[in-house]
Parts: C-alpha cells; sequence; structure tokens
C-alpha cells in the first residue's frame, strides 16, 4: 500500500463541513503511519514487517523493513482483510491523537491570548465573552467594641489587643456572577498571599474575617472562612484561580493579606441564584 493509497483513505474520512485544518491533520497522521512499519499477515498466522506493500494480480509485493529489499509472495497466502483492518485501526488512532494535540494547541493559544489582555495594573479580573471586566477593590472597615475605623493599606488602622471585625460596605456586592465555579485572573501587587473566602451577611454590612490580635506584638491571627481553589500562575505576579468545588449561592472575595499583619484587601463578588423553573 503506497502512501497516496492511505491519504485517500484518511481524505474519505473527513466529513463535508469539516475545516481545511482537520485535513491537514489527516494528511499529517496518514504521513506518520506510512513512516511506521506494517504488519503484512499470512494466512498461516504469521506476518512480514513491511514499509509498504502492493497487490499485483495473483501476488503481493512488499518492502521488508527487516531485508531492507523488495520481495514478492504469492496473493492467495496473505490474509488481506486482517492486514487492511489494522492498517484502518492504526490510521484511526493517529487521526484522534493528531486531533487531541491540535485542540490541545488551540486551547494553549486561546489562554495565551486572553493572558496577554490581563491589564499589567494589580487588582482582580474576569472574562467574559472576550471582554475583561474588572472587580472593584472592596471598602474595608476594622470594627471593635469601641470605635470603626476605614482599613488603609498605606494607613494602617492602630490595632488594640483583642477581636476585632473586618467588615465589607453594604449587604450585597455589585459584583455578580451566575456560575458556580467562576474564573479569576489575580494581578497581586506584591508577593502577598492571597484567598478566596466566603463573606457572612450582617445588617448595613458584610463580615470578611475576625481579627484576634496578640498584646505587646500586635501579631493578628485572622479567622476567615476559606474556599479551596486551583490556583495557576500564568505570567509575572499574575495567577488564574477558580474554586474546586462549584460555590453555592452567596456573597465572596478574593483576598490578598500578608500573615500576621492587618493589611487584608479585598475583592468582593456574588454567586447569584438561579430562578426556578
Amino acid at each position: 500500500m503506497h502512501c497516496s493509497s492511505i491519504i485517500e483513505n484518511c481524505q474519505a474520512l473527513v466529513r463535508d463541513d469539516e475545516d481545511m485544518r482537520l485535513l491537514a491533520i489527516l494528511l499529517l497522521a496518514a504521513g506518520l503511519l506510512s513512516a511506521q512499519q506494517i504488519r503484512l499477515y499470512l494466512k498461516d498466522g504469521g506476518f512480514h514487517l513491511v514499509r509498504e506493500y502492493e497487490v499485483l494480480e495473483d501476488r503481493v509485493r512488499y518492502y521488508s523493513t527487516e531485508r531492507r529489499d523488495w520481495e514478492e509472495i504469492p496473493s492467495e497466502l496473505v490474509d488481506l482483510q486482517r492486514t487492511r483492518a489494522e492498517i484502518t485501526q492504526k490510521s484511526q488512532r493517529e487521526i484522534e491523537q493528531a486531533k487531541m494535540a491540535d485542540a490541545e494547541d488551540e486551547f494553549e493559544r486561546q489562554q495565551r491570548r486572553e493572558v496577554a489582555r490581563i491589564p499589567a495594573e494589580p487588582g482582580v479580573y474576569r472574562v467574559v465573552n472576550s471582554e475583561v471586566l474588572s472587580l472593584k477593590q472592596a471598602e474595608l472597615s476594622v470594627v471593635n467594641n469601641k470605635r470603626r475605623s476605614v482599613l488603609k493599606i498605606l494607613v494602617p488602622v492602630p490595632l488594640v489587643a483583642g477581636k476585632a471585625r473586618v467588615e465589607l460596605a453594604g449587604e450585597q456586592s455589585a459584583f455578580s456572577v451566575e456560575e458556580p465555579r467562576p474564573v479569576f485572573y489575580f494581578r497581586l501587587a506584591a508577593p502577598e498571599r492571597f484567598a478566596l473566602v466566603r463573606v457572612k451577611p450582617l445588617k448595613g454590612a458584610r463580615e470578611l474575617e475576625i481579627w484576634n490580635t496578640v498584646p505587646v506584638t500586635k501579631e493578628v491571627f485572622a479567622d476567615r472562612e476559606e474556599v479551596d481553589i486551583f490556583r495557576q500562575q500564568v505570567g509575572d505576579g499574575l495567577f488564574k484561580i477558580w474554586p474546586v468545588e462549584p460555590l453555592s449561592p452567596g456573597e465572596y472575595a478574593v483576598i490578598e493579606y500578608t500573615e500576621g499583619q492587618g493589611n487584608t484587601q479585598a475583592w468582593d463578588f456574588r454567586v447569584a441564584a438561579k430562578p426556578a423553573n
């Protein structure tokens, strides 16, 4: 069987509505297959390893990869049906592998294009229908039994020993997503820790976390409800993050923080409940 015959067989597998790229995949697979060894099966159960073969009236002519020469054998001794069936199976496997490799390459190209569109400014972003949306950084307040202070990174809140609550303004985030496993891009301002947390509802506000401040050292231990996430670094200080399990409807925030210090930053969003059918 010549390479042209293999290519014709591959082309026959292409549906009329498939594009030229798929045809190129088929031809590539056929080329790879033609370079491999073929088992020319005999009716007595044996086989010859050949590079190619052709049927000539009452004989089969083949190129032996073992002896590196052309040879002939009576066609009545050759099991052509089994030989052709195995060639077809190999061809289909090569085609599927080539299609999978092409799909993976295309996915990686799309990912690179998407990552390249994420702004250089630190923050949390979401891509929806090729549009890059930016989550607004939330205003945080630290509330203890004495007063309420707005949390600002450049001007830290004076910390006193004891417990304080970190709140987000408002009872609901302005940024809403409908899918239970949303994907975000997080560009860090500095090499800090980050997490996805579930936010607790309060009257007129939302609880992000509780700070427990140690006397003297002023070290802060945060109590928060973290959500397990996958994280993939896709650039310098840029991470792609998404939840391991689907999120139930409610309020959430992506946070950046330093362990032991009161410098949390947050970008909030809510997962909207799906309307009943």
